[in-house]
């Protein structure tokens, strides 16, 4: 918990731009809901049950965080060192694997079903990140993290290029959609679906890049052009994000800095909106709450919230 967290209106919140004020809650302070992780990730809101998932990939479990009561648990372990999450449009759960190199959903009678875990007979890198699009559409990033070391999995060797990857809601046709990031990371799709958003993780400075959404002969969104830059993130270091109803980009931020580790806000024209102070890091975040308007944040080691006066596009 920020030390001013307890006061409103919390100083941890800080505004760059007057147009980031109608977005925060004089009365909402930054909570924090637990601590005791090795490095989190992936949250995903969970309305029908009232609960969030994270995890905690080092650790190898999945928890999970009860809006009613407060209390965490373990929701899965092992979690073959699950990084990302959503949900798809049934409302099942799609994780990123790094142990098994692959992405998978979970169905409502808690079994598993193999999405993806090779390109044209090769095995993916460790599946880091993945949103769902309305055509049931699976989009993944492949960077190598859970490969290169034993701490976010196992040291194996990779087989393919670091890629974004899409995986047909209709067929499980696997393609690549992006070969030109550099480590990509987290992903998002802007509100209307017409943009994708992609953390470049492995520039120097990191970047945050933005491709259009193509429209195929069919009619799907099954594409990617026009790759460019839409944030330079300088000093700071963008990891996972998730997008507003208004168009606003929530990116977990920081490494090692006060003035960096927490949750900086963006338009959707990349310009700097304001930044949520956390004592750590912040990898990834989601929406959440029955009007999903609270901000979950999966620091370092610990889970965050903060009530905000904007929602999170549906599926985000």
């Amino acid at each position: 918990m920020t030390d001013n967290s307890r006061r409103y209106p919390d100083s941890s919140i800080r505004v760059f731009d007057p147009r980031f004020k109608p977005l925060i809650l004089a009365s909402a302070s930054v909570e924090c809901l637990y601590q005791g992780t090795r490095w989190s990730e992936g949250p995903v809101w969970f309305g029908d049950g009232r609960y969030l998932l994270w995890s905690d990939i080092p650790n190898d479990r999945i928890l999970r965080w009860d809006e009613t009561t407060g209390a965490v648990s373990t929701f899965r372990q092992s979690s073959n060192n699950a990084n990302g999450h959503t949900r798809d449009r049934q409302g099942r759960l799609v994780s990123c694997e790094h142990l098994t190199r692959r992405v998978t959903r979970t169905e409502y009678d808690g079994s598993i079903t193999v999405l993806a875990d090779r390109y044209q007979g090769k095995r993916f890198n460790s599946p880091n990140d993945v949103v769902v699009k309305s055509d049931g559409s699976i989009w993944f990033t492949d960077p190598t993290f859970g490969i290169d070391s034993f701490y976010e999995g196992e040291r194996q060797e990779s087989e393919l290029a670091a890629c974004v990857y899409r995986v047909d809601g209709r067929s499980g046709e696997v393609t690549v959609v992006a070969d030109d990031v550099l480590g990509p990371n987290g992903l998002a799709f802007s509100a209307d679906e017409t943009l994708l958003y992609v953390v470049e993780s492995r520039g120097e400075p990191r970047k945050i890049r933005v491709f259009d959404v193509d429209i195929d002969g069919k009619g799907n969104g099954a594409t990617l052009s026009n790759n460019r830059v839409l944030i330079d993130a300088g000093p700071g270091t963008p990891d996972g994000f998730r997008v507003d109803v208004h168009g606003n980009l929530w990116c977990g931020w920081g490494m090692g800095s006060d003035e960096l580790d927490g949750v900086r806000i963006f338009t959707a024209q990349g310009e700097p909106l304001g930044h949520i102070t956390l004592p750590e890091r912040c990898a990834n975040v989601c929406f959440g709450g029955r009007h999903r308007n609270r901000l979950f944040m999966a620091a370092s080691h610990g889970l965050y919230s903060l009530y905000v006066n904007t929602q999170g596009v549906r599926g985000g």
